[in-house]
């Protein structure tokens, strides 16, 4: 497995896949460019996006996102939502052409879920070619190293990764706790043409103001939503482990930190059991919406979360274990359906909900002795399965599920199907 590194990656919003890969992906195009001495002869850009980057970029400003690091060229979009290129539902092209139109350099590359990108022989491309950094490729090695030696999940990624992980992780913190800051500050809308309001600032509000497990509930929400906000409005986030389910882990770790003033090292501990969590997911499945469905994002963020809060509020590894594989398992089957192709509705409360989801699976895995049926990696194997089952429209499309009711009955002025059938 690859490192934490190159699951928490800061950067700017609403999309890990659609914005940030496309974006690093188009940065080392540039640079290509340079290198092989056609910058200066290149006429123009062309950049055409397929499948899922096609069919919901402009909601998830991907032309925005690959245009830049060429100015001052011009930078051609073309739009292929019905093509997919053979390794990934996100695909591009970056062609260099002359002032004939003739190819003066092209390549292909895949946006693959978190930034990560691969090349056309489905290698690490670019920042994500370094090697392995962890030998272990299973939940059921880990767990078994842990039980051998004693040691904590956050002591293996402390082994693996080295000491210097512990100031990486402290920058993610700072970074997730700023967003939550930023994103409690804001009001009015999010861009775009839904128009939706900004909630975490009156729900924090609200939260300061209630007492008891409705307060403790409504504090989680206003955590998650103003992250996931952030992340809409383009804001600065972090990978957690996509932009979409970015706002699920800061929730969870910020509230159990200040409910239990927990001192930010065991916040470190967390991070590091989560992005272990993450990184197996991502190593046996996938965490790209648009390959998997939402069930490989919020899902996968879920599972991170409560694998967290358990370690945070005590658990054995084996307790730990088991609120990962329900927070993954609970999220089963879920379809990534963006309204209008943006990452803001079901995705911001997806995200709400979930961070509460998060710290129930830790409570009842704590409450048992961590025994149980279904492992980890069996949900792990299950979830990809799953998303290979799913019809196109259902993976971050916008051609089915919510985006298609929706666009049915409120975006096209249709009647809709399910008229007169009651609630």
């Amino acid at each position: 497995m690859k490192s934490l590194r190159e699951l928490y990656c800061p950067g700017i919003g609403p999309s890990s896949s659609h914005t940030m890969g496309p974006r690093r992906a188009a940065e080392s195009f540039r640079a290509e460019m340079l290198q092989a001495g056609v910058f200066g002869a290149a006429a123009r850009v062309r950049v055409t996006l397929y499948g899922s980057l096609a069919a919901t970029g402009r909601g998830h400003l991907t032309d925005v996102a690959v245009g830049r690091p060429f100015v001052p060229l011009p930078v051609e979009i073309v739009w292929r939502a019905e093509e997919t290129l053979p390794r990934h539902p996100n695909g591009m092209r970056f062609e260099t052409l002359g002032d004939g139109g003739d190819v003066l350099l092209a390549r292909s590359v895949y946006s693959v879920g978190g930034g990560a990108l691969l090349d056309e022989a489905g290698a690490p491309f670019g920042a994500d070619a370094g090697g392995d950094v962890y030998p272990y490729v299973c939940m059921r090695d880990v767990l078994d190293l842990c039980e051998r030696e004693r040691l904590g999940f956050w002591e293996v990624v402390r082994r693996c990764e080295g000491d210097g992980i512990d100031a990486f992780l402290a920058g993610i913190w700072s970074a997730m706790k700023q967003a939550v800051a930023a994103g409690l500050d804001a009001e009015g809308r999010l861009p775009g043409t839904l128009q939706v309001p900004r909630k975490a600032s009156a729900y924090h509000a609200r939260a300061r103001g209630a007492a008891g497990h409705f307060g403790k509930t409504a504090l989680l929400f206003a955590y998650a939503l103003a992250v996931s906000e952030e992340n809409a409005a383009g804001g600065e986030v972090v990978t957690a482990p996509t932009c979409g389910a970015c706002g699920v882990l800061p929730a969870v770790l910020l509230f159990l930190q200040r409910q239990s003033r927990l001192p930010d090292r065991k916040i470190m501990r967390a991070l590091a059991t989560a992005g272990l969590v993450g990184n197996l997911v991502k190593r046996n499945a996938s965490i790209s919406g648009a390959e998997v469905g939402c069930q490989g994002e919020v899902g996968t963020a879920c599972a991170m979360a409560a694998a967290a809060a358990a370690q945070l509020l005590g658990g054995s590894v084996r307790q730990i274990e088991y609120a990962a594989e329900m927070g993954l398992e609970h999220h089963l089957g879920l379809t990534c359906d963006p309204i209008g192709g943006y990452v803001q509705i079901p995705c911001i409360e997806r995200n709400a909900i979930a961070a509460v989801r998060a710290v129930d699976c830790a409570t009842y895995a704590l409450l048992s002795d961590g025994q149980h049926l279904v492992s980890f990696d069996e949900v792990v194997q299950t979830m990809w399965e799953t998303g290979r089952d799913m019809k196109a429209g259902y993976r971050e499309t916008a051609e089915g599920g919510l985006a298609k009711v929706y666009r049915m009955t409120g975006l096209g002025g249709k009647p809709s199907p399910f008229a007169g059938m009651g609630s």
